[in-house]
């Protein structure tokens, strides 16, 4: 299957592994990677060390292409970046800040370069940067989310008619019919995090993915504006906040609240009642917990059947 993205990242399928904290390590990174998608190493939750490591041994557990995606907020950003070039990873996601702080030092380090955006203004932004494609992520995503509530089925039409670049879709996709309806909005491959979160190779812990799997519509809610959005499942920690913000708190109290390493708690440490457990909405659509190669190709096998269906469909029209 090519599309602009298989291309410009030498893969098989236009499917791009999330880089997600306390879940996407070198095990799922190149799990998916070599069942012929793109693995991301999640380096949010990674002391330079640490990602040091996963990078090496991802290297050692497959031949395809991997990328690590870097939020660039994260402290030690430059230390990141260093080992990034010095490992010679090929590709870099970056999220949550700037992208000209970077994007021209890893190009002309060879590196190709995708930005996560939530806006038609940062895709706009992100493209003047000179990344080589943009994810447009909407609100339905879990984790970390764009302040502005725009749905990723609408967020991708508006993205593609103002940019020439190429263009991955994420949030809310985590079916080969989901990912059909966003090519047929523009999209020229997917990004999926929750998805792969229900997989045998995911760093997190077996009782969040259990978790995952159990969640329905509904579950989930984007809160923590005042901070930085973020989708969690509803638990004991959600229903604290909920209440502190009835009492119409400061942006300190809420800091207070949170805590330090609130989602380690949660996705890495198994705690579902004080941890920060990050999920998209379409975990209502996840039923079992399957090795990243399945995954995949489970996806592409309903990618086929849904183009068929759509195809028979046309023709009868």
């Amino acid at each position: 299957m090519k599309t602009k993205i298989t291309e410009l990242f030498n893969i098989k399928y236009p499917i791009i592994q999330a880089g997600m904290v306390w879940n996407s390590g070198w095990k799922l990174a190149s799990a998916v990677s070599n069942a012929g998608g793109l693995g991301l190493i999640g380096a949010g939750s990674m002391y330079p060390d640490v990602l040091l490591e996963h990078i090496q041994k991802c290297k050692k557990a497959t031949d395809k292409p991997f990328g690590v995606n870097v939020p660039m907020l994260y402290p030690n950003i430059e230390e990141i970046i260093n080992i990034i070039i010095t490992e010679k990873v090929k590709i870099v996601f970056t999220s949550a800040g700037n992208p000209k702080t970077w994007t021209s030092y890893l190009k002309e380090n060879g590196i190709i370069v995708v930005h996560v955006v939530s806006s038609v203004k940062f895709a706009l932004k992100a493209q003047e940067a000179g990344v080589d494609a943009v994810v447009a992520e909407g609100f339905e995503a879990g984790g970390h989310n764009g302040r502005e509530e725009t749905t990723t089925f609408t967020l991708l039409p508006m993205v593609k008619e103002k940019i020439s670049i190429p263009l991955i879709a994420a949030g809310g996709i985590a079916t080969g019919r989901g990912m059909l309806a966003a090519m047929v909005l523009g999209a020229d491959g997917v990004q999926i995090g929750s998805r792969f979160v229900a997989s045998n190779e995911a760093s997190s812990h077996l009782k969040f993915k259990q978790k995952v799997v159990n969640t329905q519509e509904g579950d989930t809610h984007l809160t923590l504006k005042e901070l930085a959005p973020v989708r969690l499942i509803k638990n004991k920690f959600y229903n604290d906040l909920q209440e502190l913000y009835q009492q119409n708190p400061t942006k300190e109290q809420l800091v207070e609240k949170l805590g330090r390493a609130r989602a380690k708690l949660g996705m890495f440490e198994g705690d579902l009642e004080e941890g920060e457990l990050e999920i998209g909405q379409i975990a209502g659509l996840i039923h079992n917990i399957l090795p990243a190669s399945e995954i995949v190709k489970e996806i592409m096998g309903d990618f086929e059947t849904a183009k068929k269906s759509f195809a028979i469909y046309h023709d009868n029209d």
